[in-house]
Parts: C-alpha cells; sequence; structure tokens
C-alpha cells in the first residue's frame, strides 16, 4: 500500500490528526489548506483520492468538488464536513463524490472507508469482463479501458456514474430496484440510502440522453427501479 492521497482541510489540529493516522496507515499524504492552491495540485499531480473538506477559504469544496469532476472525473472523493444535514449529503453525492462522512467521526471508519473504497476502485480496474465493449446509439462504453465515448469524443463520467452505466448495459431491459442497484454498484457496505441512486440517475442522464427531462434509455419504472433501454 503506498497510495497517495490528497487532503484538502483547512483546520491545522484536524490536518495534523488525519496526517497521524492515515500515514500510520501506510498512505503518502499531501494537504493543502486553500480550495484554489487544491485545484492547481489536482491539475498537476495525480492522486488515488481525496479527501475534501466543505469549508474552506479561496474556494469552497464544493467548487473544488466540481473541478475534480470536470477535469479529472476517475478520482475517488470523500467529502468530510461539520455540516451532518442531509441536504448538504445529498448536494455532496449530486457533484459527484464518492462517500460522505460528518464530522466529528472515527479515525478508524475513515481509514476503513477509504481501504474500502480503493480496493473497490482496483477491483473494477482490473476486471475484465466476458463483453468488454457495449455501443448505444452515438455511445460505446469500454469497461476495460473505463471510457465512454460519444462519436469518439470522450464523455467524463464519475466513478460512480461509470459504475451504473456499465451494470445497466450489462442488464439491458431489466428493471432494478434502487436498493439493487446500491448494493451491486455501491457495495454491501456503503453507507448511504436511496436518494444516491435518484442523484448518480439524473447525472448520467445528463450525458446519454437528448432530452433528460425525458429519458428515453435510463427509464423510470415508477414504483419499481430503473430499466435501460438500449433501442429508445
Amino acid at each position: 500500500m503506498n497510495e497517495h492521497l490528497l487532503l484538502v482541510e483547512d483546520d491545522d489540529a484536524i490536518a495534523v490528526a488525519l496526517r497521524l493516522h492515515l500515514e500510520g496507515a501506510g498512505y503518502r499524504l499531501h494537504r493543502e489548506a486553500d480550495g484554489r492552491q487544491a485545484i492547481a495540485v489536482i491539475d498537476s499531480q495525480r492522486f488515488d483520492l481525496v479527501l475534501l473538506d466543505l469549508m474552506l477559504p479561496g474556494a469552497d469544496g464544493w467548487e473544488v468538488c466540481r473541478h475534480l469532476r470536470e477535469r479529472h472525473a476517475d478520482t475517488p472523493v470523500i467529502m468530510l464536513s461539520a455540516r451532518s444535514a442531509e441536504a448538504h449529503r445529498v448536494l455532496g453525492l449530486e457533484l459527484g463524490a464518492d462517500d460522505y462522512i460528518a464530522k466529528p467521526f472515527s479515525m478508524l471508519e475513515l481509514v476503513a472507508r477509504i481501504r474500502a473504497l480503493l480496493r473497490r476502485v482496483e477491483q473494477l480496474r482490473s476486471t475484465t469482463a466476458s463483453r468488454q465493449t457495449f455501443s448505444f446509439g452515438p455511445f460505446r462504453l469500454d469497461a476495460v479501458r473505463r471510457e465512454l465515448l460519444c462519436a469518439d469524443a470522450p464523455v467524463p463520467l464519475t466513478l460512480r456514474e461509470f459504475d451504473l452505466l456499465h451494470f445497466l448495459l450489462k442488464h439491458p431491459g431489466r428493471t432494478f430496484s434502487r436498493t439493487e442497484l446500491l448494493q451491486r454498484v455501491w457495495g454491501d457496505g456503503f453507507d448511504g440510502y436511496e436518494h444516491t441512486v435518484n442523484s448518480h440517475i439524473n447525472r448520467l442522464r445528463s450525458r446519454i440522453e437528448d432530452n433528460p427531462r425525458d429519458p428515453k434509455r435510463v427509464v423510470t419504472v415508477w414504483g419499481v427501479g430503473y430499466r435501460f433501454d438500449p433501442e429508445p
């Protein structure tokens, strides 16, 4: 284990404690205390995972997360925030965060979540499905290269958006409940709730639907869940 993590946290005491535990767990850690500086570092270095506080000088965590998703969509993000309200958690997940932990939190829990997320990323990147490419409309998904193309132009997807689309493509025409999608895409250990699925479905529709408000590919089956129709 020698993954390189970026910590974006302006509280020195919290940053020192996190460095102690994360480096003790075997991770390399780079810390930034300013949102603008964090954006610059993100564009100049590669990180295996980003731990992102919300209340930051320069640029807040929402802006940093938006930049990550626009420029580095496949980098896993865990948001750390004293804001524990459900609305903030939902917004964080809608912006593309892979997990959200409210302060104060257990250091052991944080390390466990980091390990689980990095392990899932590695498993997804190393797994080769029997069918490696899927085509629908002008789109082509390559499961090995982990990319979605539209007329040969790359379409940016977050880690979860890609996993969700890949899963639906492997089961065309089959309806899955939100609970099933949470279990099959996020995994049994994910501490989330069904609204997470709704948020990611909406983001995915904005990428692949001609009219996201009238989706023809990722279809809502009312009272049940969602289904992928390859030929709308």
